[in-house]
């Protein structure tokens, strides 16, 4: 059986990653005012953040259409027999509720759609998974089971810098609890049944930090192997000490460095920072 891997652009896999196990990225967008850009190949994450600083207003963010999905399952169908799907917490977005429709409509190639129920590179933990997977030639069901396996430990936490994003856009869950004066805190967010909620409210980014590496360690300090990555929204070397800081106090994780692009950045704003992990 010939499978293909399937994600979407806020996996934010490495290019050399995803040319190597021939990953099929479904793009995302971003809409200021009247202009339309996939995020990632009409534009990148630095480029989106710039764009943003100008703008008089948050740009709209779009899933890719069921026809333009539809259409990939058709071009997939002449070469492979099945299809692995995995996007986006159903919760933030329709990517994954498309895919599972476009996988109903499209003959000739069995679609396995997988809701990561994070985003980010932590999604795309799952991706490389499976796509290593198919490279030694394992069947779908059987790669299906290991990501729900690795579903079961993997992680993902972070700070925002302003609220107001997430808060305007709709993708915070419990902000009953986040009125007011609690809107300038810097609270630690997480994902739960797909959507993001708070998780503790937190005063200052270096507190919260502070409070995610503990959360880490729990996981961490048990000696098994980890993989995880910090995540940033434009503020790279913020990132890289706070993974430097992660790389010296645990030899048993590997952590790599990455980010929140146009589609994700919107919801997050600028100089958010996450961490997301798993265990291997």
């Amino acid at each position: 059986m010939k499978v293909a891997i399937i994600t979407d652009s806020t996996s934010y896999i490495p290019e050399e990653i995803r040319e190597r196990y021939n990953i099929i990225v479904a793009p995302l967008s971003v809409n200021f005012g009247n202009q339309l850009y996939e995020e990632e190949t009409e534009l990148s994450a630095e480029e989106f953040y710039a764009l943003v600083r100008e703008a008089k207003e948050l740009p709209k963010t779009s899933q890719p259409s069921i026809g333009y999905l539809t259409d990939k399952l058709t071009e997939l169908a002449q070469d492979y027999d099945a299809a692995i799907a995995i996007h986006l917490s159903s919760g933030i977005s329709g990517t994954f509720a498309t895919m599972q429709t476009a996988g109903r409509m499209v003959e000739n190639i069995e679609v396995y759609p997988f809701d990561s129920e994070v985003s980010c590179l932590p999604q795309g933990f799952y991706v490389i998974e499976a796509a290593k997977m198919v490279e030694q030639g394992i069947a779908p069901d059987a790669i299906i089971a290991r990501l729900n396996e690795m579903k079961q430990s993997m992680r993902a936490y972070f700070v925002v810098d302003d609220l107001q994003h997430l808060h305007r856009g709709g993708r915070l869950s419990g902000t009953q609890a986040l009125v007011g004066s609690m809107l300038q805190v810097k609270p630690i967010l997480h994902f739960v049944d797909t959507k993001i909620v708070p998780f503790e409210k937190i005063r200052t980014q270096k507190k919260a930090l502070k409070r995610i590496v503990e959360l880490f360690a729990q996981d961490a300090d048990t000696g098994k192997p980890i993989r995880a990555t910090v995540i940033h929204a434009n503020a790279p070397e913020l990132g890289e000490s706070f993974a430097d800081e992660l790389r010296a106090r645990f030899p048993n994780a590997t952590i790599e460095l990455s980010y929140f692009g146009a589609v994700i950045g919107t919801h997050l704003g600028e100089g958010s920072l996450g961490l997301g992990w798993y265990i291997e």
